[in-house]
């Protein structure tokens, strides 16, 4: 069995044989039943879940949900995690109640970074840009896991859970699901455990169903705080409705495999000008075009593994028949690489245009997320 580690790069080669392995379900009879869904929704990006069906019903007879996702503020807010951020703002759009974790004391445990620098990088990358794609103030709880609530009863009941929740787990148990272990992993498992869990705590929401979405690399977290759920429900310690999930596929980097935070050339960040979008997706984009142009016109291009493609497939064309035209003439060799190249940097382009101007308006309203002087 393939191991999914969390702290580590990771590429899925096979999703249906993940699936299978993981007990993952098929997402696709929702896709299409999500009303106004984000375009990479409906084309499938999302592609798994564990018990969506009943956030969906709650969804459907407006009854209360939570929608629960954290951030790991470790670089440039960049095109791969602009995926989640449209899924936060989607399902606030459909009625959740947002929990909005910024996982500082996880990333200060694993990526060995200064805790003043994380805090600034989660409000001036994340946060901002999370606002200018339109999260709002309402229904919205944004925190710290180093900084829960200064709601003393609230603030207690979620670092009491983190505290118990280790006796619902064995280190084994949790050596078999993320291999190597260190005492920063260990804590940092704790907390996500009691992120997960906390909004059904009676100081929060109470039982409700919660939904957590993620990239399949996080699921070991959503494994781990089922079963945890699961003992303590039958331990009369909570009561917990088992927290759901649902899995979107990555991004691809400009080169190809996953985007990394350490290598500039490999994303595209929703600060970059015109001139470096440019450099990088001429330069940088993985082509599924042939050789020459004379092979190309011949035998065509594959847009599976043509990232310039893949970009405008995972939401950056949003008009699926334009989306298919450019697929279909790009597979017969009509449509060249170059050609590709081009218009997605004009999308890219003409998108990051109006989110600048928006992340500008947005420094006005931080405020109502999280008070900058709060530390």
């Amino acid at each position: 069995m393939e191991r999914i580690n969390p702290w580590e790069s990771f590429q899925v080669k096979d999703y249906t044989k993940l699936m299978k392995e993981f007990g993952i379900e098929p997402f696709g009879k929702f896709s299409s039943k999500l009303p106004d869904a984000p375009a990479f929704i409906r084309r499938g990006a999302v592609f798994g879940h564990r018990d969506f069906e009943r956030v969906y019903n709650a969804m459907k007879k407006k009854e209360k949900f939570v929608m629960l996702t954290g951030l790991m503020p470790s670089g440039k807010f960049h095109l791969g995690h602009m995926m989640v951020a449209e899924e936060i703002v989607y399902l606030q759009r459909m009625g959740a109640k947002v929990y909005l974790i910024v996982a500082d004391i996880e990333a200060y445990n694993t990526r060995n970074q200064r805790m003043e620098d994380l805090r600034k990088l989660a409000i001036e990358e994340y946060l901002l840009n999370y606002i200018a794609l339109g999260l709002k103030p309402r229904n919205c709880d944004f925190y710290f896991q180093s900084a829960r609530s200064k709601d003393a009863d609230k603030s207690n009941a979620y670092y009491r859970l983190a505290g118990m929740v280790p006796r619902r787990t064995t280190f084994n148990e949790m050596k078999a699901i993320y291999g190597e272990l260190t005492p920063g992993k260990i804590v940092s498992v704790f907390h996500q455990v009691s992120d997960i869990l906390h909004p059904q705590l009676r100081e929060f929401e109470g039982p409700c169903p919660v939904i957590v979405p993620v990239g399949v690399d996080q699921d070991p977290h959503i494994r781990l705080t089922r079963d945890i759920a699961s003992r303590m429900n039958g331990n009369r310690e909570a009561e917990f409705i088992l927290p759901s999930s649902f899995y979107h596929k990555f991004m691809p980097g400009l080169k190809g495999g996953k985007m990394s935070s350490s290598d500039p050339t490999s994303y595209i960040a929703l600060t970059d000008d015109p001139e470096t979008v440019k450099h990088k997706i001429m330069k940088h984009a993985f082509s599924g075009g042939a050789n020459s142009i004379e092979e190309h016109r011949k035998h065509g291009g594959n847009p599976d593994i043509d990232v310039a493609y893949q970009i405008l497939l995972y939401g950056l064309e949003p008009d699926d028949r334009k989306l298919k035209k450019i697929h279909d003439e790009y597979r017969s060799g009509s449509l060249l690489t170059g050609e590709l190249k081009q218009y997605a940097i004009e999308r890219v382009n003409s998108f990051l245009k109006k989110h600048q101007e928006r992340m500008e308006k947005a420094r006005d309203r931080i405020d109502r997320f999280w008070k900058v002087s709060s530390f």
